[in-house]
């Protein structure tokens, strides 16, 4: 097909909200940190970029930078009816890959300014084509999306409609203009005639705050990333009484996660939108209206207006007036008209009986980094390229390397050149990479590359290497280092000449004001040397924050043994310590949306705590004489006796284990599991006063009703579940009111009763605290024994009695030595199993690394 180039007529802006700016005079566009530009003002200024870019139509790439003349350089772009190739402008070799591949006739710098390449143009250009993004992010892949006027203005329309964006509307820009999510933001909120609070500063920078109070924003958009950081500045109690909505696409983010975003908008009153889309989309496929979001945390939701979802062959695929009009490799493929009707998403889905559809995985070598999707196939044959053996696997927020253990050593390295070249080619901050020698390439039977293998061979690594330089960032240099993928530092380097972008400017920015103690205004241009003398002159850290659950478990055990060895009399940190549990178990274990992963880490969970304890009770009764049969079996609680004695001193260990088998029958049955995703503090809450009902008489309880029967104290796990699951003030009253009724009056001792209820309320209250320094690796010992020094503290008291202080200090140093022997073993056969199977998968038999691994930790 012929298409004429100079003939402008024939490809007029296809977009209405862009050539009617000016209708809407006086009302606010867009808001900056120095300027607030009217639509009338924003009109002039898009129009003089029109005019300056002439009546022939040409190709002219824009550096997407969250600044006000890129904006305005885009937008003139399009006003012009020419053909934008949108690129990052924080990304240079991206920036120069796409200008060399598509030779641009004018490109438009992120400051505004214009450099006029030709006069004319150099390219065909179809009369649909509008706009070009690369599907990579910021990698400059050569591979572009091909979008039309249509879709543009379609898109837009589809978003606004299903936000119900308002004339009143503000939105802040935190994500990249070039990135096709953050496009969709300023496309629908100028389609409707809101605003923009423009900005490139980070969520986690204050000053950005400051200006989305300001400019009274009332949408905030982020990948899952972006939540990551908002959980850190503790966006949840924020008093933004602007707010109306937040939306987060970009990669899956956690069903727990949406579930607790969306209850913390519930409390502050403004929604969530999870949505789904693809850049071939132009931006958004689907979306879950914010009223599913509690019910169906793990979906992607309803197609958006004017859009349908399809189920072929187990593939996600959509139709809409927003599906590109194809891909581009090449110059001559942008004369090129639709060649693409339906989109083939490469996501493996289901409709379920609700009506929503779930993406249950990816049926092609896509992974998502920070928001960014990264072609893990482009990004091994550019490292093969380099004469890398490698071979590339990722998940979110992991871009995994395995190299011939020939090229860089054994094991997990900081080869700075090869993160850097991985880094450049998939867009990833090089401290989202990392890289694994391997001696063989991990293979299955058939001779194809086991990618599966190469994650779990990563990850296994990266996991038990804590002393490698990736991970070391105690200087200045060190971090940079790891965080930009340098092998060398110099100490006149800063952070803008070693390569720091905006991905990377997070991660860096965090970590830097946790070693200074302060982040200095002008960090990123401040030489390494000159921010080491800062770190040096800073005063030594005299407090660190902890988790209130640790430091709790580790004075509890202490209590424990100490009233237990005579040395003072404080009862009920062991009820405090079910809580604890119910607390953790949640958190982690029941993190996971299926089923068979839940039950997997519970049976994990009771296997860690069974084996231990066997193996002190199993000899002390068969060569000590302790303790009763029935105790071999932790079955005290179900044939035991109505009077305490030596058998019950392991009554802890029995209710931990009934709690676990207990969540274990709840997490097997579907009605529950989908109770507990509708209602999820409602179901912990109602278990928690069914289970309290059991020490009551009115219920005949298989064997004796004692303050240490696992029935009796079965609600207390509970209750640490309901803590949390609470994630609003509101809540947080409630499990208070539920913790007051039931352990400030469960033994009927008020002392002891008080006790266990001050450690519950600081759980509910305080989940962060400052503790001395020099307490911390007390702390950190003696919390991670604990079950270790319980277990095994009765049997050195049997040989101390009577001398109270010796036979405390010998408990809890033998309760430590038993972990620290217990543990280590377990993780040498561990890791001897998962060489086993790693190097029987390299051989090229079937895989069994993640297999093997999984039982492994069950023991």
């Amino acid at each position: 097909m012929t298409v004429l180039t100079g003939d402008l007529t024939r490809a007029p802006c296809g977009l209405p909200w862009v050539r009617d700016l000016a209708a809407h005079g006086s009302a606010r566009a867009v808001v900056t940190e120095h300027d607030t530009l009217t639509y009338a003002e924003l009109a002039r200024r898009v129009d003089a970029v029109a005019e300056s870019l002439g009546t022939t139509r040409r190709l002219v790439l824009v550096e997407g930078a969250n600044h006000l003349e890129s904006l305005i350089g885009y937008l003139g772009a399009l006003a012009g009816g020419h053909v934008v190739l949108l690129v990052p402008s924080d990304s240079e070799p991206a920036r120069e890959t796409l200008r060399a591949a598509y030779d641009p006739d004018v490109v438009i710098g992120a400051s505004g300014a214009l450099d006029v390449v030709r006069e004319g143009s150099a390219h065909e250009l179809h009369p649909d084509l509008a706009l070009l993004l690369s599907t990579s992010g910021s990698t400059g892949s050569p591979k572009l999306v091909r979008l039309s006027w249509d879709n543009l203005a379609a898109n837009a329309d589809q978003i606004a409609t299903y936000l119900n964006i308002r004339e009143t509307d503000c939105a802040a820009t935190t994500l990249p203009l070039h990135y096709c999510y953050g496009l969709s933001v300023v496309h629908s909120h100028l389609s409707r005639g809101a605003s923009i609070a423009l900005t490139d500063l980070s969520v986690v920078d204050e000053c950005f705050w400051n200006l989305f109070r300001a400019a009274r924003a009332t949408t905030l958009a982020g990948v899952p990333y972006t939540f990551e950081l908002l959980e850190r500045v503790r966006f949840g109690s924020m008093d933004l009484p602007s707010l109306r909505y937040v939306t987060q696409a970009g990669g899956r983010l956690d069903p727990e996660q949406v579930r607790h975003w969306a209850e913390v908008g519930q409390a502050r009153g403004w929604d969530l939108f999870v949505m789904y889309g693809q850049t071939e989309a132009t931006a958004r496929m689907a979306y879950l209206p914010p009223r599913l979001a509690l019910e169906q945390p793990a979906s992607i939701g309803v197609p958006v207006p004017g859009g349908s979802l399809e189920v072929v062959d187990g593939e996600l695929v959509y139709s809409g007036p927003n599906v590109m009009l194809g891909y581009a490799d090449s110059p001559a493929d942008l004369a090129l008209p639709r060649t693409v009707e339906r989109l083939r998403t490469g996501d493996l889905g289901r409709r379920t009986e609700a009506g929503v559809y779930e993406v249950t995985g990816r049926s092609s070598r896509f992974t998502k980094v920070l928001g960014h999707r990264i072609d893990l196939d482009q990004v091994e044959r550019g490292l093969r390229l380099g004469g890398h053996d490698v071979r590339c696997a990722g998940r979110e927020g992991l871009l995994a390397v395995t190299v011939a253990a020939g090229e860089v050593g054994p094991g997990l390295v900081d080869h700075g050149a090869l993160r850097r070249s991985a880094a450049r080619l998939s867009g990833a901050p090089p401290s989202a990479i990392a890289v694994v020698a391997v001696p063989e390439q991990p293979v299955r039977a058939n001779g194809k590359t086991d990618y599966a293998a190469v994650l779990s061979l990563v990850e296994q690594l990266r996991d038990r290497t804590d002393g490698s330089a990736t991970a070391r960032t105690d200087t200045v240099a060190a971090l940079y280092a790891a965080a930009l993928g340098r092998s060398q530092v110099a100490p006149s380097s800063t952070f803008v000449t070693l390569g720091g972008d905006s991905l990377s400017y997070v991660e860096v920015s965090i970590r830097l004001e946790q070693l200074l103690g302060t982040l200095p205004p002008s960090w990123h241009v401040t030489p390494v040397a000159e921010l080491e003398e800062a770190a040096a002159r800073r005063p030594a850290a005299t407090h660190r924050t902890v988790e209130t659950n640790v430091w709790l478990r580790a004075l509890a055990i202490v209590l424990i043994v100490g009233t237990h060895a005579d040395v003072f009399v404080l009862q009920g940190t062991a009820h405090a310590l079910l809580v604890l549990v119910g607390y953790n178990v949640v958190r982690f274990a029941l993190a996971s949306e299926r089923a068979r992963d839940r039950l997997r880490s519970l049976a994990r969970g009771a296997t860690r705590v069974v084996l231990p304890t066997l193996a002190v009770v199993v000899p002390a009764h068969l060569f000590g004489g302790y303790y009763e049969t029935r105790n071999l079996f932790l079955a005290n609680w179900l044939l035991g006796e109505e009077r305490l004695g030596p058998p019950w001193r392991f009554w802890f260990i029995e209710a931990l284990v009934v709690a676990l088998v207990v969540a274990m029958g709840l997490v097997a049955v579907p009605a529950v599991a989908r109770a507990e995703r509708r209602w999820p503090l409602g179901l912990p809450l109602a278990l928690t006063a069914l289970a309290f009902t059991l020490r009551l008489p009115l219920f005949p309880l298989p064997g004796p009703r004692m303050q240490g029967s696992a029935l009796v104290v079965l609600f207390l796990f509970f209750l640490g579940w309901s803590i949390a699951r609470a994630s609003t003030r509101r809540q947080q009253w409630i499990v208070t009111a539920v913790a007051v009724v039931s352990v400030g009056t469960f033994s009927g001792n008020p002392a002891r009763d008080l006790l266990s209820l001050a450690f519950v309320l600081l759980l509910i209250w305080k989940p962060l605290s400052r503790i001395p320094v020099a307490l911390v690796p007390v702390v950190q010992v003696l919390a991670a024994s604990s079950l270790y020094v319980y277990v095994i503290h009765w049997q050195v008291l049997e040989h101390l009695w009577g001398a109270p202080v010796p036979a405390f200090v010998a408990s809890l140093a033998v309760g430590v030595g038993y972990w620290w022997v217990w543990t280590n073993g377990v993780d040498a056969v561990r890791r001897g199993v998962s060489g086993l199977s790693a190097g029987r998968s390299a051989a090229g038999r079937e895989p069994t690394i993640g297999l093997s691994a999984d039982l492994l930790r069950s023991y």
